[in-house]
Protein backbone atom coordinates (compact mmCIF):
# COMPACT_ATOMS: atom_id res chain seq x y z
CA UNK A 1 0.00 0.00 0.00
CA UNK A 2 1.33 3.40 -1.17
CA UNK A 3 2.35 5.07 2.24
CA UNK A 4 0.28 8.62 0.79
CA UNK A 5 -2.39 6.22 0.82
CA UNK A 6 -2.68 4.25 3.83
CA UNK A 7 -0.68 6.98 6.61
CA UNK A 8 -3.56 9.02 7.55
CA UNK A 9 -5.94 5.73 8.46
CA UNK A 10 -3.03 4.07 10.22
CA UNK A 11 -2.35 7.01 12.44
CA UNK A 12 -6.39 7.37 13.12
CA UNK A 13 -6.38 3.49 13.99
CA UNK A 14 -3.50 4.13 16.98
CA UNK A 15 -5.49 7.41 17.85
CA UNK A 16 -8.61 5.24 18.60
CA UNK A 17 -6.16 2.23 20.22
CA UNK A 18 -4.92 4.89 23.35
CA UNK A 19 -8.28 6.49 23.92
CA UNK A 20 -9.53 3.06 24.61
CA UNK A 21 -6.80 2.59 26.29
CA UNK A 22 -6.85 5.39 28.28
CA UNK A 23 -9.82 5.33 28.89
CA UNK A 24 -9.62 1.42 30.25
CA UNK A 25 -6.77 1.91 32.29
CA UNK A 26 -7.86 4.86 34.24
CA UNK A 27 -11.39 3.11 34.60
CA UNK A 28 -9.52 0.18 36.29
CA UNK A 29 -7.52 2.74 38.21
CA UNK A 30 -10.69 4.06 39.52
CA UNK A 31 -8.90 7.80 39.27
CA UNK A 32 -6.72 9.58 36.22
CA UNK A 33 -7.16 12.24 34.04
CA UNK A 34 -9.34 10.57 30.65
CA UNK A 35 -11.14 13.18 29.16
CA UNK A 36 -7.31 15.13 29.32
CA UNK A 37 -6.06 12.08 27.17
CA UNK A 38 -8.82 11.92 24.84
CA UNK A 39 -8.23 15.63 23.56
CA UNK A 40 -4.42 14.89 22.50
CA UNK A 41 -4.91 11.59 21.48
CA UNK A 42 -4.73 12.29 17.40
CA UNK A 43 -1.66 14.45 18.15
CA UNK A 44 -0.10 11.79 20.09
CA UNK A 45 -0.27 9.80 17.55
CA UNK A 46 1.19 11.56 14.72
CA UNK A 47 4.08 11.96 17.03
CA UNK A 48 4.95 9.02 18.17
CA UNK A 49 4.13 6.93 15.15
CA UNK A 50 4.50 9.67 12.34
CA UNK A 51 7.19 12.49 13.36
CA UNK A 52 9.43 11.11 15.62
CA UNK A 53 12.60 9.53 15.24
CA UNK A 54 13.71 7.07 17.96
CA UNK A 55 14.09 3.35 18.36
CA UNK A 56 11.47 1.87 21.38
CA UNK A 57 14.08 -0.66 22.17
CA UNK A 58 17.17 1.45 22.33
CA UNK A 59 16.31 4.13 24.95
CA UNK A 60 19.72 5.41 25.56
CA UNK A 61 20.25 6.54 21.68
CA UNK A 62 21.80 10.06 21.87
CA UNK A 63 20.39 11.54 18.56
CA UNK A 64 16.60 9.82 19.00
CA UNK A 65 13.95 12.88 19.30
CA UNK A 66 12.73 14.07 22.48
CA UNK A 67 9.04 13.90 23.86
CA UNK A 68 7.86 15.88 27.02
CA UNK A 69 4.13 15.60 28.29
CA UNK A 70 4.01 18.85 30.09
CA UNK A 71 0.46 18.59 31.06
CA UNK A 72 1.28 15.31 32.77
CA UNK A 73 -2.37 14.80 34.31
CA UNK A 74 -2.78 12.96 30.50
CA UNK A 75 -0.22 10.22 31.39
CA UNK A 76 -2.77 7.51 30.25
CA UNK A 77 -1.91 8.73 26.56
CA UNK A 78 1.70 8.51 27.02
CA UNK A 79 1.81 5.22 28.70
CA UNK A 80 -1.00 4.20 25.88
CA UNK A 81 1.54 5.47 23.08
CA UNK A 82 4.50 3.35 24.47
CA UNK A 83 1.86 0.36 24.74
CA UNK A 84 1.40 0.42 20.89
CA UNK A 85 5.20 1.14 20.54
CA UNK A 86 5.83 -1.99 21.98
CA UNK A 87 7.26 -1.13 25.35
CA UNK A 88 4.03 -1.58 27.40
CA UNK A 89 1.65 -4.25 27.48
CA UNK A 90 -1.79 -4.37 28.61
CA UNK A 91 -1.10 -5.93 31.60
CA UNK A 92 1.09 -3.28 32.40
CA UNK A 93 -1.80 -0.56 31.53
CA UNK A 94 -4.28 -2.25 34.14
CA UNK A 95 -1.53 -1.66 37.06
CA UNK A 96 -1.59 1.92 36.25
CA UNK A 97 -1.48 4.09 39.71
CA UNK A 98 -0.76 0.74 41.61
CA UNK A 99 1.51 1.78 44.12
CA UNK A 100 4.19 -0.71 42.67
CA UNK A 101 3.75 0.20 39.36
CA UNK A 102 6.24 2.55 37.33
CA UNK A 103 3.20 3.90 35.68
CA UNK A 104 2.10 6.53 37.71
CA UNK A 105 -0.37 9.24 38.02
CA UNK A 106 1.71 11.56 36.07
CA UNK A 107 4.84 10.68 34.41
CA UNK A 108 8.53 10.08 36.35
CA UNK A 109 11.16 8.59 35.78
CA UNK A 110 10.51 5.46 37.63
CA UNK A 111 8.98 4.74 33.85
CA UNK A 112 12.29 4.26 31.84
CA UNK A 113 11.03 5.86 28.87
CA UNK A 114 10.04 9.30 30.83
CA UNK A 115 11.96 12.18 29.58
CA UNK A 116 11.51 14.28 32.14
CA UNK A 117 9.42 14.20 35.51
CA UNK A 118 5.94 16.33 34.80
CA UNK A 119 2.53 17.25 36.38
CA UNK A 120 3.57 21.04 38.23
CA UNK A 121 2.22 22.82 34.88
CA UNK A 122 4.65 24.97 32.96
CA UNK A 123 8.05 23.25 33.11
CA UNK A 124 8.02 20.97 29.87
CA UNK A 125 8.47 24.25 27.73
CA UNK A 126 11.86 24.92 29.85
CA UNK A 127 12.48 21.22 30.11
CA UNK A 128 12.71 21.04 26.19
CA UNK A 129 14.04 23.95 25.68
CA UNK A 130 17.29 23.05 27.93
CA UNK A 131 17.19 19.86 26.00
CA UNK A 132 16.67 21.53 22.32
CA UNK A 133 20.03 23.61 23.17
CA UNK A 134 22.07 20.87 24.55
CA UNK A 135 22.02 19.34 21.37
CA UNK A 136 22.65 22.16 19.52
CA UNK A 137 25.70 22.29 21.80
CA UNK A 138 26.16 18.82 21.51
CA UNK A 139 25.92 19.09 17.35
CA UNK A 140 23.29 16.42 17.94
CA UNK A 141 20.04 16.70 15.28
CA UNK A 142 17.54 15.48 16.78
CA UNK A 143 14.12 17.44 17.79
CA UNK A 144 12.30 18.14 21.23
CA UNK A 145 8.43 17.99 21.18
CA UNK A 146 6.80 19.15 23.85
CA UNK A 147 3.27 18.64 24.24
CA UNK A 148 0.95 21.54 26.47
CA UNK A 149 -2.25 22.26 28.12
CA UNK A 150 -4.21 25.35 27.35
CA UNK A 151 -4.13 26.29 30.97
CA UNK A 152 -0.67 26.07 32.07
CA UNK A 153 0.39 28.50 29.18
CA UNK A 154 -0.64 31.22 31.85
CA UNK A 155 2.72 30.33 34.09
CA UNK A 156 5.13 32.69 34.18
CA UNK A 157 7.63 30.23 33.27
CA UNK A 158 6.75 29.29 30.14
CA UNK A 159 7.04 32.60 28.51
CA UNK A 160 10.81 32.71 30.21
CA UNK A 161 10.94 29.05 27.94
CA UNK A 162 9.76 31.24 24.87
CA UNK A 163 11.46 33.95 25.25
CA UNK A 164 15.23 31.85 25.14
CA UNK A 165 14.15 28.82 23.21
CA UNK A 166 13.22 32.20 20.33
CA UNK A 167 17.05 34.31 21.80
CA UNK A 168 18.54 30.78 20.72
CA UNK A 169 17.02 30.22 17.57
CA UNK A 170 15.97 26.61 18.79
CA UNK A 171 14.64 25.50 15.51
CA UNK A 172 14.83 21.91 16.68
CA UNK A 173 12.17 22.63 19.63
CA UNK A 174 8.41 22.14 18.19
CA UNK A 175 5.61 22.97 20.81
CA UNK A 176 1.96 21.64 20.73
CA UNK A 177 -0.64 23.63 22.58
CA UNK A 178 -3.47 21.00 23.56
CA UNK A 179 -6.13 23.57 23.39
CA UNK A 180 -8.89 22.20 24.21
CA UNK A 181 -10.66 25.17 26.19
CA UNK A 182 -11.40 23.62 29.51
CA UNK A 183 -8.96 23.97 32.41
CA UNK A 184 -9.76 22.13 35.72
CA UNK A 185 -12.84 23.69 36.66
CA UNK A 186 -13.72 26.28 34.67
CA UNK A 187 -12.90 27.58 30.64
CA UNK A 188 -8.91 28.74 30.26
CA UNK A 189 -8.44 32.09 30.30
CA UNK A 190 -8.66 32.26 25.97
CA UNK A 191 -10.86 29.76 25.35
CA UNK A 192 -10.82 29.11 21.93
CA UNK A 193 -9.11 32.10 20.35
CA UNK A 194 -6.45 30.19 19.17
CA UNK A 195 -5.31 33.37 17.52
CA UNK A 196 -4.33 35.09 20.44
CA UNK A 197 -1.79 32.24 21.33
CA UNK A 198 -0.58 32.83 18.35
CA UNK A 199 0.01 36.32 18.85
CA UNK A 200 2.04 35.65 22.04
CA UNK A 201 4.63 33.15 20.60
CA UNK A 202 4.82 34.98 17.52
CA UNK A 203 5.88 38.15 19.45
CA UNK A 204 8.68 35.93 20.94
CA UNK A 205 9.89 35.12 17.80
CA UNK A 206 8.21 31.62 17.26
CA UNK A 207 6.58 30.32 14.17
CA UNK A 208 3.04 29.61 14.82
CA UNK A 209 0.72 27.06 13.13
CA UNK A 210 -2.98 27.29 14.10
CA UNK A 211 -4.72 23.73 12.82
CA UNK A 212 -8.03 21.25 14.02
CA UNK A 213 -6.11 19.01 16.31
CA UNK A 214 -8.45 16.55 15.15
CA UNK A 215 -7.79 16.30 11.74
CA UNK A 216 -5.66 14.07 11.52
CA UNK A 217 -3.91 15.27 8.00
CA UNK A 218 -3.37 18.73 9.65
CA UNK A 219 -1.91 17.46 12.29
CA UNK A 220 0.55 15.58 9.62
CA UNK A 221 0.93 19.09 7.82
CA UNK A 222 1.56 21.10 10.66
CA UNK A 223 4.54 18.51 11.97
CA UNK A 224 5.95 18.47 8.47
CA UNK A 225 6.17 22.42 8.74
CA UNK A 226 8.14 22.53 11.46
CA UNK A 227 10.50 20.12 10.37
CA UNK A 228 11.33 22.80 7.90
CA UNK A 229 14.71 24.65 8.19
CA UNK A 230 14.29 27.98 9.82
CA UNK A 231 15.81 29.73 12.30
CA UNK A 232 12.77 29.68 14.73
CA UNK A 233 11.27 26.98 17.04
CA UNK A 234 7.68 26.32 15.93
CA UNK A 235 4.31 26.62 18.36
CA UNK A 236 1.81 24.27 16.89
CA UNK A 237 -1.71 25.58 18.49
CA UNK A 238 -4.31 22.77 18.37
CA UNK A 239 -8.28 23.33 18.86
CA UNK A 240 -8.77 20.10 20.39
CA UNK A 241 -12.24 19.23 22.18
CA UNK A 242 -11.92 17.66 25.94
CA UNK A 243 -13.49 14.19 26.15
CA UNK A 244 -13.38 13.75 22.12
CA UNK A 245 -15.31 10.53 21.80
CA UNK A 246 -17.35 10.07 24.27
CA UNK A 247 -20.36 11.73 23.29
CA UNK A 248 -21.18 12.29 26.76
CA UNK A 249 -18.50 14.22 28.41
CA UNK A 250 -17.23 16.30 25.39
CA UNK A 251 -16.56 19.93 25.93
CA UNK A 252 -18.42 20.21 28.76
CA UNK A 253 -17.34 21.46 32.33
CA UNK A 254 -17.38 19.20 35.62
CA UNK A 255 -15.44 16.19 34.26
CA UNK A 256 -11.35 17.07 34.57
CA UNK A 257 -9.72 14.09 36.47
CA UNK A 258 -12.71 12.03 36.81
CA UNK A 259 -12.95 8.41 35.70
CA UNK A 260 -15.48 6.73 34.33
CA UNK A 261 -17.18 3.91 36.64
CA UNK A 262 -16.48 0.29 35.85
CA UNK A 263 -20.07 -0.42 34.96
CA UNK A 264 -20.22 2.39 32.70
CA UNK A 265 -17.08 1.59 30.25
CA UNK A 266 -18.73 -1.12 28.28
CA UNK A 267 -21.15 1.35 27.07
CA UNK A 268 -18.72 3.75 26.22
CA UNK A 269 -16.41 1.43 24.68
CA UNK A 270 -19.08 0.64 22.15
CA UNK A 271 -20.06 3.92 21.53
CA UNK A 272 -16.76 4.91 20.38
CA UNK A 273 -16.09 2.03 18.44
CA UNK A 274 -19.38 3.23 16.50
CA UNK A 275 -18.61 6.49 16.44
CA UNK A 276 -14.75 5.74 14.88
CA UNK A 277 -15.77 2.60 13.04
CA UNK A 278 -13.29 2.53 10.15
CA UNK A 279 -10.63 3.75 12.08
CA UNK A 280 -12.06 0.45 14.77
CA UNK A 281 -12.07 -1.96 12.14
CA UNK A 282 -8.60 -0.66 10.08
CA UNK A 283 -6.39 -2.90 8.61
CA UNK A 284 -2.81 -2.64 8.90
CA UNK A 285 -1.21 -1.45 5.72
CA UNK A 286 1.71 -1.55 5.94
CA UNK A 287 5.34 -2.17 8.75
CA UNK A 288 5.94 0.85 10.71
CA UNK A 289 9.54 1.23 11.15
CA UNK A 290 10.39 3.66 14.48
CA UNK A 291 13.84 4.93 13.48
CA UNK A 292 13.06 5.57 10.34
CA UNK A 293 10.21 7.86 10.77
CA UNK A 294 7.05 7.97 8.51
CA UNK A 295 7.53 11.63 7.82
CA UNK A 296 10.12 10.95 6.52
CA UNK A 297 9.35 7.77 3.95
CA UNK A 298 6.58 10.42 3.26
CA UNK A 299 8.92 13.06 1.65
CA UNK A 300 10.87 10.34 -0.12
CA UNK A 301 7.69 9.14 -2.13
CA UNK A 302 6.18 12.46 -2.57
CA UNK A 303 10.33 13.11 -4.41
CA UNK A 304 9.58 10.10 -6.29
CA UNK A 305 6.04 11.12 -7.98
CA UNK A 306 7.55 14.88 -8.61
Amino acid sequence: MSILHGKKKFLEHKAYLMRVESLIMTSLAGSGHPTSALSCADIMSALFFYAMRYDPQNPNNSNSDRFILSKGHAAPILYAAWKNAGILTDEDLAHYRSINSVLEGHPTLRFSRTEAATGSLGMGLSIGAGMALSARMDHKDFYTYVLMGDSEITEGSIWEAAEIAAYYNLSNLVAIIDCNRLGQTTETIHGYHLQRYADKFASFGWKTIIIDGHDMQQIMNALEKSRIPNHHPTVIIAKTIKGYGVDSVENKEGFHGKAFKKEELNAILAQMESRFYNAAHYQNGYTWHPHIPLITLLRAERNALE
